[in-house]
């Protein structure tokens, strides 16, 4: 997803005028601190919960290392971890490393070969009275395969367990709200919706904090600071805000908070994207060599194929010399369960809400050439 102007210059303004720190008298640390709460407020908007629970930092798979870290309770010998082969590892390896440093056992949620879902019957044989997490991911990075999560949710509560979903697929797509899908925690990396390379882990109670330990090297702090290892940097916290406002104003009526305003703007990204990625899809599956992974009935617009005799590798080249941005996602696990990279590896492309018609034509007539 491309950096939005008003990302990037929010960003080089508030480098050179916030400071390391949000202690202290200077002006420039209360740049920093009026930034951090500004940044919690602005994820909070964007899943409709209190910023209370927003946790900051570098990267979605530091925070979620971190929350694993933080989870020994959860991950001790006699209770269960579930994790989905449908996710990036950035949500499964925490959960392994946690379950073997701890004694936890491991339970794999799997994919439907036919149609790259995560198969809804499956939860009930998963999930039992010793399942105390579950990590999953609302929508496939790879596939765009959407998951109905709010099945599962009911299961793990009734166990007394925690879901742990990651939004960074789905968050450039859809309106977030944690509210009706009942996750507890979610992860997000903003760079997936055109924001700096900033993450964020969101706690729909805050008071759930409590329950983790604290891995802040400052013995004293309370709440998500708790779970925040190491300096923010505040510049990018800046444009997290900046990204998240530009997000809002996708749709030039959209009025009211800036809650209200994202929910008239994705809705409005949403309509347009069904509409070109319909396109893209139809286009496709016009050109004989290319196979499209997966059929699920509901996806977000990121589609991965396979063009028959030819590596992904070279398909990807093709494409960049063409200035079409798509990626070969080898560490994948949901394509080494489906067999993919055993046949040279599948491209994966998305959509963005600056996406056009013509640059689904430009993309089909260079599969095309090397055909």
């Amino acid at each position: 997803m491309l950096i939005p102007d008003s990302v990037a210059t929010t960003v080089s303004t508030a480098f050179r005028r916030s400071a390391p720190t949000t202690v202290g008298a200077h002006p420039s640390a209360q740049r920093s601190a009026a930034i951090l709460e500004a940044a919690r407020a602005a994820v909070a908007d964007l899943f409709n919960v209190e910023p209370a629970g927003v946790v900051l930092g570098a990267d979605r798979a530091i925070l979620l290392s971190a929350l694993a870290e933080a989870s020994s309770s959860r991950a001790g010998l006699g209770y269960e971890v579930i994790v989905s082969r449908l996710d990036e590892e950035a949500n499964i390896a925490p959960w392994l490393r946690a379950a073997h440093r701890y004694g936890a056992k491991v339970k794999w949620a799997e994919i439907d070969i036919e149609t790259g879902e995560l198969p809804t019957w499956q939860w009930e044989g998963l999930i039992g009275k010793s399942t105390r997490l579950v990590a999953v991911a609302s929508a496939s990075a790879t596939m765009g395969t959407v998951t109905d999560l709010r099945a599962m949710t009911k299961l793990v509560h009734d166990v007394g367990g925690l879901v742990v979903v990651d939004h960074s697929a789905a968050a450039p797509y859809r309106l977030l709200d944690m509210r009706e899908t009942d996750a507890d925690v979610v992860a997000v990396n903003a760079a997936a919706w055109g924001g700096p390379p900033i993450g964020a882990i969101v706690f729909r109670d805050p008071v759930l904090l409590n329950s983790f330990h604290s891995i802040s090297a400052d013995p004293k702090a309370t709440g998500a600071a708790r779970l925040e290892i190491g300096a923010h940097q505040f510049g990018l916290l800046a444009g997290l805000v900046a990204s998240i406002e530009y997000l809002a104003s996708l749709d030039e009526s959209a009025r009211g908070t800036r809650r209200e305003r994202l929910a008239v703007s994705m809705q409005s990204a949403t309509s347009y994207l069904n509409r070109i990625y319909d396109y893209l899809m139809v286009s496709l599956r016009s050109l004989p060599l290319v196979m499209v992974i997966g059929r699920p009935e509901v996806r977000i617009p990121v589609v991965s194929f396979v063009l028959n005799g030819v590596p992904a590798e070279r398909v990807v080249q093709r494409l960049a010399d063409n200035g079409i941005l798509a990626v070969t996602n080898e560490s994948s696990r949901a394509l080494d369960v489906l067999g993919v990279n055993d046949i040279g590896g599948a491209v994966t492309v998305g959509l963005a809400h600056y996406s056009t018609t013509a640059e689904v034509d430009q993309l089909v007539r260079a599969l095309a050439s090397l055909g």
